[in-house]
């Protein structure tokens, strides 16, 4: 029986390449945005990475660009509110502010709430949403509910599992399982998982690859 939601094939000498020379260029913060008449012109491909606060997303940018400072982590979860956009050769890769906001102002998640969903339904160059979900947890429900956006967006999305160094075997399998099921009720969701430790470099030259590949 084919598994379902299996990790992604190592792309080939060719893919690695291409995904290599993509971030190998100039990578520059274009703007952040608060409402959707501040966006760029949708003028490229893009992709974004999407993912609850403390999951590793701006070290993973940061790791997929060669730039340290290049997307910058907050300590407190919420806080940062605006869709921020980078251009990458002919991409754009957006950064969307992490989800799950324990410590954010009601009004405030409900105005962010907004403009994801105005973004993830409007955005016709967006094409390919990058969810992160945490190894040492697996899929939550907080995940599942962007999911379920993602879903009725019309959107596909492609789990990237974050900090996998932190797990070994049985560990690691057990969040691939918990996500892999969660996987199955989500018809947006593209069948491949990538594996990634931004401290270690696992699977960064993977996901460059993968981003290249898309148009």
């Amino acid at each position: 029986m084919e598994m379902r939601f299996p990790e992604v094939d190592m792309p080939d000498q060719a893919a690695l390449e291409k995904g290599r020379l993509l971030f190998a260029g100039e990578t520059d913060f274009v703007k952040g945005v608060v409402a959707m008449d501040g966006l760029p012109p949708a003028d490229r491909v893009e992709v974004c990475f999407a993912g609850r606060s403390n999951v590793g997303k701006s070290s993973l940018i940061n790791a997929l660009t060669g730039r340290k400072g290049l997307a910058r982590a907050s300590n407190t979860p919420g806080r940062t509110q605006e869709i921020n956009f980078f251009t990458a050769g002919e991409f754009y890769v957006v950064d969307l502010p992490g989800y799950g906001f324990a410590n954010a102002p009601v009004a405030v998640v409900e105005k962010w709430q907004r403009l994801l969903k105005q973004y993830l339904s409007g955005r016709q160059t967006l094409r390919r949403v990058f969810v992160l979900i945490d190894a040492r947890h697996g899929a939550k429900a907080v995940d599942e509910e962007i999911m379920s956006l993602l879903d009725s967006s019309a959107v596909t999305f492609q789990v990237v599992m974050t900090k996998v160094d932190k797990l070994k075997g049985g560990a690691l399998q057990s969040a691939l399982d918990t996500t892999r099921a969660a996987l199955a009720k989500h018809p947006a969701a593209f069948p491949e998982i990538i594996l990634t430790s931004s401290e270690k470099g696992e699977g960064i030259p993977t996901l460059r690859a993968v981003i290249a590949g898309i148009s």
